[in-house]
């Protein structure tokens, strides 16, 4: 085991350094953030200094170095745009994009696991082949239109939900969370939905493809020669199997509706990351937009290290092997 985490921690130290060298490197053909910084009446001297202070005519090994050892320090920068601390402008929405990825992934498994199974067991009912078209539907339709359209519906004609920002929060020691508020909760559902119907969607399909897999095991047909009880059968021994490859699934939506969150921020104004990130990118804010990257690509790197480990502990097979 300690082998097994040793070696991801060393393949995941590569990994950020390549995702902050392509950061860092794509960012550079953006634009001039210079030009975006001043205006037309500022000199082409007083340009050309201002570029020199931050450090922009250096050589780009040196930009790099500077980049990569700064962040290991736990120094992002300043923000090219608002001179403020990039890690404080990050800090600020984490919380807001990590609260609305949790109850996305939560509505996701809620409701795709139990549908999963269900469309498993009952392949010919009507209410499977509705569930089936449903999340064929869902998800075929952008992300941005099924939030456009829950806009419409809930905020707009029916009254019901807020459609944009984030309410009412409490500031718990510096993590400012919506969960502690009935104004926070009804501004998080509609963005919630909207982005944990794709998520929804794969549940569901993966939870079905894999039960009816493990329903037609030589194991199962055993367990219902002797007589096992159709629901123990159902519920402890057939699902018990066939969570083991939807907790790795589980893992990559999580950090999926993280780092794809950006459109679902953009359309309802919520205040997280992504949002951040699009500023960002209007304003060439180089330092964000790096730091936003390296930022997510750590929740990716840290879940799929939970998730290997989850793996691990779970199916014994693989403890042997790694064992070897």
């Amino acid at each position: 085991m300690a082998y097994f985490i040793l070696k991801r921690l060393f393949q995941s130290i590569f990994v950020m350094l390549a995702v902050a060298f392509l950061a860092f490197s794509l960012f550079r053909f953006v634009g001039d953030p210079v030009s975006q910084m001043t205006g037309v009446e500022t000199s082409v001297q007083d340009q050309e200094q201002l570029r020199e202070e931050l450090g922009l005519n250096d050589p780009f090994v040196v930009q790099f170095y500077r980049f990569t050892t700064d962040i290991l320090k736990g120094d992002f920068g300043y923000s090219y745009r608002t001179r403020q601390p990039v890690n404080e402008m990050i800090a600020s929405r984490i919380p807001a994009t990590i609260e609305l990825g949790i109850t996305a992934l939560m509505i996701s498994l809620i409701v795709g696991i139990p549908a999963g199974v269900y469309t498993a067991l009952r392949t010919r009912g009507f209410a499977t082949q509705t569930i089936l078209l449903t999340t064929l539907v869902g998800v075929s339709i952008p992300t941005f239109v099924i939030g456009i359209v829950l806009i419409f519906l809930f905020g707009v004609t029916l009254g019901w939900m807020p459609t944009f920002g984030r309410g009412g929060t409490v500031d718990l020691g510096g993590w400012t969370t919506s969960f502690l508020t009935l104004e926070g909760w009804s501004y998080l559902i509609l963005p919630a939905i909207t982005l944990g119907v794709y998520q929804l969607t794969l549940t569901m399909r993966l939870v079905r493809a894999e039960m009816m897999e493990v329903m037609r095991s030589d194991y199962i047909r055993f367990a219902t020669a002797r007589g096992i009880p159709q629901r123990k059968l159902h519920y402890r021994h057939a699902l018990g199997n066939t969570m083991i490859p939807v907790i790795t699934i589980i893992g990559l939506q999580f950090g999926g509706v993280i780092a794809f969150s950006i459109v679902t921020e953009s359309v309802f104004q919520w205040p997280g990351m992504g949002l951040l990130f699009l500023e960002s990118v209007r304003f060439v804010d180089i330092p964000v937009m790096g730091v936003y990257l390296v930022v997510i690509a750590f929740f990716f790197v840290l879940v799929n290290l939970v998730v290997d480990i989850l793996y691990l502990m779970i199916d014994p097979r693989l403890r042997v092997k790694e064992a070897i």
